[in-house]
């Protein structure tokens, strides 16, 4: 289906009893469709007739439709809701133009007005009432014209250039069958579920645009136009023998005599006012060169058409096995033209193979149509399907066999996707892997010998399965395709789902497999059958209890037997064969500060996709500068659980470096170095909904850091001074509680820190919410608000001890970055560039009055602040000339603080900044340029700054390495 590449409601179905003859019952629904194609404006005009059958015991006074353009039609629907859900928002902030919708029904039940009543929740869904009951056994004819706006295609079906993708356009009864009504909206992710009929479809579109739809093609009909557009009151030209519309296409000389001929009469053809409504078709005056195709197809529950006007043709025929022959059809865009040149014969081997797996294709048309989507890979309906466009033949070969699959399950074995999506996506996974086993076994293909080729898996989609596993972020196979995450409908619903069935056949045989499978088609095909038939197909013909193979399906974790990993040393980094491997990677390591200069070392570690429980990485190095050997280190050990604590991690870090140097008179320097010792736990907690983008953890640290000081004193004996480097230790407790929502729209985190140290508590709460812009970027809002608490005496001597703790208006600095949780190029400068970097903590602000005995803003009892950044216009960003994107932003913050509402104070009770920023890989070094900010910041700077040099000396900046995560660079989920 269409993610392909990215490779118990539940329960009492698969326990319930499988359906037999005796309760086995399904509705018919046949159509005639008369469509007109308006290219220009993007629209389609018709008329339906339905004639749907009632096989049902019981009798029926309602029908619901499915009016699934109507998805397309606002940012409120159930579509767009899943589209942000899963992360995207190309739909929300499209414009009207690309948008669309049905109107224009007017339906009627054996000539009689029926009355369309909304869905409470689905604007795409709708119940038609029946002006008199259906009963069991009887067929009521159903009509209404329709028309369509055309959306651009955000999912499966609209347009694309000059392509028009025509899918789920039409006014369709949803299913009735055992189990009552099933009313679903349209949805990206999650399939469908459709009565079997007969289709009878006439295609009108400008003469130049090539038609491919489902079924046979049964005639073209050239030179003609449209001639109405009224729907009449009495016994003119188009009032169709039942009292109902139809639409009228005339040969072109014909209409423009007749149209002499009556231009003074009431006929309706040109123009007469009506108390109807009208079809609309296209404009009255719009004559033009058209063509009709007429399609025929029995027994299928879709139809599917596509227009493009580059569209190359290739024709062929099959021979089947039975000895039918059926028309195989390729249309492809010159772009395409050659990654596409064997496209018929991948067409005739998927026919051939799945119909020598399942059963003999059934229909006598097959058709592959290349069509730029919104998504790689291909979308089937039946005895079609649209491809996007691809790289190379084996992909396309292995696109067009995936979706011609699906003529089985899908197509002919016409199960509920939206409930049992493993039945359709699942079980043509396992074939797709017998085919690609066939054609492509693995020692033909060409061994990687690239550097990184060689450290990526050969198969991704194996890699993603393990990680959400390993991380227990996995469903049931048999879950709702709508309830499962945007990961886990990839990755379970077809990935394991292909698995289980390949488990399924170990347990049966696969002689027995292909045996109950065939029987299975031949029992099931054009029905509806449910994950019970299923399985008694399976018990019937191997004889065997299924119920231990078959309870997998509502289970979490791995299918398939872990194997014992051996341990293998390594160079830098691999995913590849995880699954066999206990690595140990060893690399060399490089690290810089200003005052350990070049630091060389070694790194070694043991992290991989999936995280191994036991992780580790050492990283000793030895400082050109300080003549010393530092290092980074740390060691954890994962928890795993299905339970409300996802994860628990026990960990121990440890760092050594230089964090200041000092020259006595001699010309001598000392380093000074820290030792920082941290344990600490973590707990991340499960979603409810596994939908959900939220992260949720509590963590518990505790820092131990030996800090070298510098001490003078004075020898009053000696009478000359002394320089010393006492050890000094100190202990910080700190607990973490943090949320974020990582939701593609209006994402937000708040994260409330309370620590405690030797004679205070400082408490925090730092939030951030960000508002998406419709043309892309946004404002991100930051507020913190902060309390510190005296444990002691608040004296000057605590005061000026606990300094480096207290809250501070302007972004830290490297001292007051307490914890060395933040890498600093010089930690404890005071001039030249080092001494301009910050970290954003606290109040955030970008002007720094580091030279004042007591920094403006800083406070020892509480703080707040808000922080605004929003992205410069691009159409006035001088930065778009450059060859690279380099992001610039505004930035404006504002906050107050204990100390400015006191009598006297120095400051105004809201202080400012506001200026430019630009940040540099993704955010993780950002260049502060502050512009305006309030008049104590002035004066501070015209006392201590020269003019000439303040506007270089006043620009900050942030190295926030703390930050980076992995999945922001890649996209490899559950870093």
């Amino acid at each position: 289906m269409k993610k392909l590449f990215v490779l118990l409601f539940i329960f009492s179905q698969i326990t319930a009893p499988a359906q037999t003859e005796k309760n086995y019952f399904q509705q018919k629904v046949d159509y005639k469709i008369d469509v007109v194609l308006n290219e220009t404006t993007k629209t389609l005009d018709g008329f339906i007739e339905m004639s749907y059958q009632n096989n049902s015991p019981d009798t029926i006074n309602f029908i619901w439709f499915h009016l699934w353009p109507n998805a397309f039609k606002n940012d409120r629907t159930a579509f767009s809701e899943q589209l942000l859900q899963n992360g995207r928002t190309d739909f929300y902030f499209s414009i009207d133009e690309k948008r669309g919708f049905i109107n224009k029904l007017d339906f009627k039940v054996n000539d009689i007005p029926a009355v369309l009543d909304d869905h409470p929740l689905y604007i795409d869904v709708a119940k038609l009432r029946l002006p008199e009951p259906l009963f069991p056994g009887e067929t009521i004819k159903i009509t209404t014209p329709f028309h369509v706006k055309i959306p651009f295609n955000f999912s499966r079906g609209g347009y694309t250039g000059n392509t028009f993708q025509i899918t789920q356009w039409y006014p369709k009864p949803a299913v009735y069958d055992r189990k009552g009504w099933h009313p679903m909206p349209y949805l990206d992710q999650g399939e469908f579920y459709s009565e079997f009929g007969d289709f009878d479809v006439k295609i009108t579109v400008p003469e130049k645009l090539v038609i491919a739809a489902t079924g046979d093609l049964v005639s073209v009909v050239d030179d003609s136009v449209l001639v109405t557009d009224q729907m009449p009151d009495d016994k003119n030209i188009g009032k169709s023998e039942n009292g109902g519309w139809q639409i009228t296409i005339r040969n072109k000389k014909n209409v423009q005599k007749e149209r002499k001929e009556t231009s003074k009469t009431n006929n309706p053809l040109i123009g007469r006012k009506s108390n109807q409504k009208s079809i609309n078709l296209l404009e009255s005056s719009s004559f033009g060169n058209l063509k009709t195709y007429h399609y025929k197809q029995e027994n299928v529950h879709d139809f599917a058409w596509f227009a493009d006007k580059e569209f190359i043709l290739k024709q062929d025929t099959l021979l089947l096995s039975s000895g039918r022959i059926i028309d195989v059809f390729a249309y492809y865009s010159p772009s395409g033209k050659e990654v596409w040149k064997n496209s018929i014969s991948f067409l005739k081997d998927a026919i051939k193979t799945r119909s020598n797996w399942l059963g003999e294709y059934p229909y006598s048309t097959v058709k592959a149509v290349e069509t730029k989507m919104a998504f790689a890979g291909g979308m089937e309906y039946p005895t079609i399907t649209n491809i996007s466009p691809v790289e190379n033949e084996k992909s396309l070969d292995m696109v067009i066999e995936h979706e011609v699959g699906h003529n089985w399950n899908y197509g002919i074995l016409a199960t509920n996707e939206r409930d049992h999506p493993w039945m359709d996506e699942g079980i043509n996974t396992y074939y797709d892997n017998r085919y690609q086993a066939l054609k492509y076994p693995a020692n033909s293909i060409d061994q990687k010998k690239g550097f990184f080729s060689k450290r990526i898996p050969a198969d991704p989609t194996d890699l993603g399965y393990r990680i959400l596993t390993a991380n227990k972020n996995d469903q049931p196979i048999e879950t709702r395709s709508a309830d499962l995450s945007d990961m886990n409908y990839v990755l379970i619903a077809y990935y394991k789902s292909g698995l289980w069935i390949e488990r399924l056949e170990k347990y049966l045989g696969k002689n027995v497999l292909d045996r109950a499978m065939h029987e299975y088609y031949n029992r099931w095909k054009f029905k509806h059958p449910n994950p019970s038939d299923f399985k008694k197909v399976m018990e019937d013909v191997s004889g065997k209890n299924m119920d231990s193979i078959f309870s997998l399906l509502n289970k979490k974790g791995t299918i398939t037997p872990t194997l014992k990993k051996q341990l293998k040393l390594t160079s830098f980094f691999s995913f590849d064969k995880t699954e066999k491997y206990h690595y140990i990677f060893l690399s060399p390591a490089v690290g810089i500060n200003y005052y350990d200069k070049i630091m060389l070392g070694g790194l070694m570690h043991n992290y991989t996709l999936p995280e191994p429980n036991f992780h580790f990485f050492v990283a000793p190095m030895y400082a050109t500068g300080s003549k010393t050997v530092n290092g980074i280190g740390r060691v954890g050990y994962n928890i795993m659980s299905y339970g409300v604590i996802r994860k628990t991690e026990i960990l121990l870090s440890a760092s050594k470096f230089t964090m200041d140097s000092f020259v006595d008179s001699t010309g001598r320097t000392s380093y000074m170095e820290f030792n920082k010792l941290v344990p600490g736990i973590k707990l991340t907690f499960r979603n409810k909904d596994a939908k959900s983008k939220v992260i949720k953890f509590l963590q518990w640290k505790t820092y131990f850091i030996e800090e070298t000081g510098l001490l003078f004193s004075r020898d009053t004996i000696e009478q000359k001074d002394i320089i010393t480097y006492p050890k000094t230790n100190r202990y910080l407790n700190q607990l973490t509680f943090s949320l974020e929502n990582n939701r593609v729209l209006y994402p937000y985190s708040g994260k409330l820190i309370a620590e405690q140290g030797s004679g205070f508590v400082r408490i925090a709460f730092d939030g951030n919410y960000f508002f998406n812009y419709s043309k892309g970027g946004g404002m991100d809002l930051r507020i913190f608000a902060g309390k510190f608490i005296y444990l002691v005496d608040k004296t000057i001597t605590n005061q000026y001890q606990y300094r480096r703790y207290q809250l501070n208006m302007t972004g830290p600095n490297g001292y007051e970055d307490y914890t060395y949780s933040n890498y600093f190029i010089g930690r404890n400068e005071f001039d030249k560039v080092q001494s301009q970097q910050i970290m954003i903590r606290d109040g955030g602000f970008k002007v720094r009055t580091d030279l004042l005995n007591s920094k403006i803003g800083k406070s020892d009892d509480w703080l707040a602040a808000l922080n605004f950044k929003t992205d410069f216009p691009k159409a006035f960003n001088p930065l778009q000339v450059l060859p690279f994107e380099i992001p610039l932003k505004v930035f404006f913050d504002v906050g107050t603080y204990s100390e400015a509402w006191k009598k006297d104070a120095a400051t105004e009770k809201f202080i400012f900044d506001a200026g430019l920023q630009l940040s540099i890989c993704k955010d993780l070094v950002n260049i502060y340029i502050p512009i305006f900010y309030s008049k104590v910041y002035s004066q501070y700077f015209k006392s201590t700054i020269p003019k000439d040099k303040r506007f270089w000396q006043n620009i900050s900046f942030s190295i926030d390495i703390q930050k980076f995560k992995l999945n922001r660079f890649l996209s490899i989920p559950e870093l």
